[in-house]
């Protein structure tokens, strides 16, 4: 009950904060285009334009504008009707870190403050942040050509398409669900460099879990500059990995000291990283039977046993269900505009509504982890497509209207409490792979989604 009261206060700081700094005069003159910039008495002030965009619709913009502003005005605003045109014109004057410093403020900045300290899920004394990207599909637009390349693909009947495709990368905190930022690049850049941009985020008790495309002596030496990590290891990455995939047995965990690699050395003397490395490394059998291998800077036996990495290294899927999420309910790929701009707003607005939404639906989730009738067999939690929709419908009372914050999590918690999905475990679906044509196809001209 303590951590339950702990976390809707959470709730509350958030949320006012977030109020307040979409009220604020120096928040938009920071994140306006230009000096002259939203300061007319215009029909799409700043704080209308940054809702539009957090309430992203797959409706007609027109429509949405009539929607929206009917709702505006019915909460006390001054109303008036818009065209999509000049909501065009309005978000080309707001600059895309509006929505990171919205994301720094209001939520990490409170949610890992020191009053938060006692409800946050940690594992060992220690936060799990998963790091890793995602390829993204853009409009086709030419400046979106321009800034990020194109991308090929084709059917068996030689049909062909093509795209602008970015590549993102969020740090997520696997176990709170929260992504503390986000990036978006052109998709020729490598993960592992654009996974560099995050390490001033991370504090030094932190533990970072990736896979084995950042495996390497150099990933390793940044993040034991950084913390501590975790990561997956390919069978050939390293002669140790080869010996414990050969012995084919899970449990072993072995201590080496790694020295870096000849063509390596200059750089990482230029970076003042270390040149040798003590590096823990354990077998683990999967549950298909596999036997995978992780590299840890956790050394420590005693204080980290062999056989609780399994579990730790699973943790690491909530940061794809994170990106399912993303692309899936939340519809990213989907994007509300074709400039550079746009996706970028875009995609800072998704991860701030994402974080919004993990916020909201805990107190709610930590109710439903406790509640069991005769009628149900499994657990239930929170269905992530009600909460989504919800945060959405209620986003002016939530972040602009003068509603006490409490009655409207109130009427959010009711929702959410009686509308809860089952937990049915151990139920497996076989991952078909599908062709970059036919995704494409399937994305731009069949899948539909109503928000």
């Amino acid at each position: 009950m303590e951590h339950e009261s702990i976390r809707r206060k959470c709730t509350i700081t958030i949320l006012e904060t977030a109020r307040k700094l979409l009220s604020d005069a120096s928040f938009l003159a920071s994140h306006r285009k230009r000096p002259k910039d939203f300061t007319r008495q215009c029909k799409l002030p700043f704080t209308v334009v940054m809702l539009l965009i957090l309430q992203k619709s797959l409706k007609s913009l027109q429509v949405r504008l009539h929607e929206f502003l009917t709702e505006w005005a019915t909460a006390g605003h001054a109303g008036a009707s818009a065209t999509a045109g000049a909501m065009t014109h309005a978000r080309a004057k707001l600059l895309p870190s509006a929505f990171v410093e919205l994301n720094q403020k209001a939520v990490v900045d409170n949610f890992f403050g020191p009053e938060h300290a006692p409800a946050l899920q940690l594992w060992r004394g220690h936060r799990l942040l998963g790091i890793d990207s995602s390829l993204v599909r853009l409009p086709c637009s030419p400046e979106l050509f321009k800034q990020f390349g194109e991308v090929q693909c084709s059917n068996q009947h030689g049909k062909h398409d093509r795209y602008p495709q970015g590549r993102i990368s969020v740090l997520y905190d696997l176990l709170n669900r929260i992504g503390i930022e986000g990036h978006m690049v052109d998709s020729t850049q490598g993960e592992t460099e654009l996974a560099q941009k995050h390490w001033p985020q991370v504090r030094a008790s932190d533990v970072t879990i990736t896979d084995r495309g950042f495996a390497g002596y150099r990933w390793f030496a940044q993040s034991s500059q950084h913390g501590h990590f975790i990561c997956r290891c390919s069978a050939g990455s390293f002669p140790v990995v080869q010996e414990l995939v050969a012995r084919d047995e899970a449990g072993v965990s072995v201590s080496v000291t790694l020295h870096a690699p000849a063509d390596q050395v200059t750089e990482l003397k230029r970076s003042n990283l270390p040149l040798d490395l003590t590096v823990r490394f354990i077998s683990v059998r999967l549950s298909s039977g596999e036997l995978e291998v992780l590299a840890t800077s956790l050394l420590d036996a005693e204080a980290y046993p062999t056989d609780c990495f399994a579990a730790v290294y699973w943790s690491r899927w909530g940061i794809e269900t994170f990106y399912g999420r993303l692309k899936g309910r939340l519809d990213l790929e989907n994007f509300s505009g074709e400039t550079v701009a746009a996706v970028e707003q875009d995609f800072q607005a998704m991860l701030f509504v994402s974080n919004l939404e993990s916020v909201v639906s805990a107190p709610v989730q930590a109710q439903l982890s406790q509640f069991r009738t005769t009628q149900r067999k499994q657990p239930i939690q929170v269905n992530r497509s009600v909460s989504l929709h919800a945060l959405k419908y209620h986003i002016i009372r939530l972040l602009a209207s003068e509603v006490p914050l409490e009655e409207v999590l109130r009427q959010l918690e009711q929702w959410l409490i009686h509308n809860p999905v089952s937990v049915r475990q151990n139920r497996k679906t076989v991952r078909r792979k599908t062709s970059a044509f036919r995704s494409y196809h399937f994305h731009r001209r069949v899948r539909k989604i109503v928000f």
